[in-house]
């Protein structure tokens, strides 16, 4: 009779800045570079587990956004699943890394995904670290109205087009934002399902 799967949870965790940085972690005992993530205690919902083991792992708060699927894999000559979300934080290291835990790192997400250690994680983080970064950026831009530099790749073409355009009024410029990240949520949400689709 084959055993259930071990479940965990975890986070891809985006730092602020003007370019936002993913954190990965160095495990003590096989001195691999990981996502950040442990099993679900007795009675934990994925979503608690995955913040908790985040803040363990990272000595960071964060705040948990959207989930970003599932990685299954063999452990142990058991399948391992675990839960991703998208989760950020803005400050600094607040609390003492966990034991298994040697270091963190924060980097973008070309060196993040370069830096695993293992295979199953770099192909995770390279289909979903693009999208989580996707649906950050207008999360950035709202919260800094006054910033004009682009997040990253896509949002150039925003800017470029705001700094042609002739002066407009505030109140139309707030509904274009407006209807534009509405439709850039649309496709990301479609983006998130087909990729989950072809992951299944």
């Amino acid at each position: 009779m084959a055993r259930a799967p071990v479940l965990a949870a975890g986070g891809i965790v985006l730092r602020s800045g003007e370019t936002p940085l993913i954190a990965v972690v160095r495990l003590r005992k096989r001195n691999e570079w990981v996502l950040p993530k442990g099993k679900l205690d007795d009675g934990e919902t994925p979503r608690g587990a995955a913040r908790r083991e985040v803040v363990e792992e990272t000595g960071h708060e964060v705040s948990v956004h959207e989930f970003l699927g599932t990685l299954v894999y063999e452990s142990g000559g058991r399948s391992k699943a675990v839960h991703y979300w998208r989760m950020e934080t803005n400050g600094e290291q607040l609390y003492k890394l966990m034991d298994d835990v040697k270091a963190v790192e924060w980097l973008p997400l070309d060196a993040a995904v370069e830096r695993l250690s293992r295979a199953y994680e770099r192909v995770f983080l390279a289909n979903v670290g693009p999208l989580a970064l996707e649906v950050a950026a207008p999360a950035r831009f709202a919260r800094q109205p006054e910033a004009r530099q682009p997040v990253h790749g896509t949002k150039m073409q925003f800017v470029e087009a705001d700094a042609a355009a002739p002066a407009a009024d505030p109140e139309s410029e707030n509904n274009d934002r407006a209807r534009t990240g509405r439709s850039r949520r649309r496709n990301l949400v479609q983006k998130m399902r087909d990729w989950l689709r072809r992951a299944a």
